[in-house]
């Protein structure tokens, strides 16, 4: 069967959606015309196109991003004198659809990075005790790796003392399509957290059952989309959420935060050996606020020193293979200043020796490429006759 393209004015109706199919849904990133969204389009004989585009829900907070993304595609178009944009809204079923198309006929909600197959590499940023800063190295590590071009995700599963959003500079809600959970993105890192959910500073007063079910639904009801890599800003401690996280992502691989302080690194050290419990692997520790340089370049250890050093060497002693200190992160005001000011100090300045340190462990955290390596693809051989 084949289709004649309708011309009107010298614009052909073929070319305005392939422009259209240039468009991307800005939560969703697939193309407009594949998830459905384009209404109609129509061509007056003036060269003025009518787009109508559906939205997935009323009041989508990306209602002006979509319109302006489908006017300059449009407009590109040769022959195009103006572009109009009308907006509507898909029904129920629409949604329902929309939903298969992207997650399947499956009745219950998987936890697509739990699978054996899945190729998004999941850290839990993990610590002992609080105020090492974890929550600091969490979001500067994402920002770090979606500036390289990686498709990020950062879930604050510290749900009694979350700090995420603020850090990465976002008050924007999730959106619901459907049973979906479009998270909202700054900086090019997509963040789910509970904070959203509940209304100004409320205290979240949970127990056990409840955390794990609000990680569950924050793994599986969100729409991550294709992710290179998941971080999970942990609580401290080795309570609830650390022994959830093991339970639903058994894959997941845990990062240690500590201060070069002896006490707190003797802490840290009991947030890795879970890993023993949970046979997850640990991939490195990062000692932050190690150092403050001093105007006349020497360093004041204002929390001591070596900690990280102790807990790379105890836990490596412990598990029997390799736990690197992956990086030093000098203790500088602007680390605080960045975070309360929503933008990651990796970006905001990113030639300072804090963010360089970041940076640094990001990229080693980035190296290792998501690939079939390890995986088994279910290959018998066959004898040749």
């Amino acid at each position: 069967m084949t289709t004649t393209s309708h011309t009107v004015a010298g614009i052909s109706e073929d070319a305005v959606r392939a422009a259209l199919a240039r468009v991307e849904d800005p939560e969703i990133h697939r193309p407009i015309t594949e998830l459905g969204m384009v209404k109609s389009v129509s061509i007056a004989e003036d060269g003025t196109v009518a787009v109508a585009v559906y939205l997935t829900v009323a009041g989508c907070p990306m209602r002006d991003t979509i319109t302006q993304r489908v006017r300059s595609a449009v407009t590109e178009v040769p022959g195009v004198r103006a572009v109009e944009v009308e907006l509507d809204v898909m029904s129920d079923e629409q949604r329902a659809e929309l939903r298969r198309s992207l997650r399947g006929d499956a009745k219950e909600p998987t936890i697509p990075f739990a699978d054996p197959g899945s190729l998004t590499r999941v850290y839990c940023v993990a610590s002992g005790k609080g105020g090492v800063g974890k929550s600091s190295v969490t979001v500067n590590l994402a920002a770090s790796m979606a500036a390289r071009g990686l498709s990020v995700g950062v879930l604050d599963a510290d749900i009694y003392g979350h700090s995420v959003p603020r850090m990465l500079g976002t008050s924007d809600r999730p959106t619901k399509v459907d049973d979906m959970i479009m998270p909202p993105q700054a900086h090019g890192v997509k963040v789910i957290s509970i904070g959203m959910f509940t209304q100004g500073n409320a205290a979240v007063t949970w127990r056990g059952p409840m955390l794990h079910r609000a990680l569950q639904q924050f793994l599986s009801d969100v729409f991550w989309g294709d992710l290179d890599v998941l971080l999970l800003d942990l609580p401290p401690g080795t309570g609830d959420v650390a022994i959830s996280c093991a339970q639903l992502i058994p894959n997941a691989e845990i990062l240690v935060v500590t201060t070069p302080q002896q006490a707190a690194a003797e802490v840290a050290e009991r947030a890795g050996s879970i890993a023993l419990q949970t046979h997850q692997r640990l991939v490195g520790v990062v000692e932050n606020m190690s150092w403050l340089q001093m105007p006349d370049g020497g360093r004041m250890e204002v929390f001591g020193a070596g900690g990280g050093q102790a807990v790379s060497e105890s836990l490596s002693t412990a598990l029997g293979a390799s736990v690197p200190l992956l990086g030093q992160v000098p203790l500088d005001p602007r680390l605080r200043e960045s975070g309360d000011g929503g933008t990651p100090l990796v970006l905001s300045a990113p030639d300072t020796a804090a963010a360089q340190a970041l940076a640094g462990v990001a990229q080693r955290l980035s190296t290792r490429s998501r690939g079939l390596a390890g995986m088994s693809l279910n290959i018998s051989p066959v004898r040749k006759k």
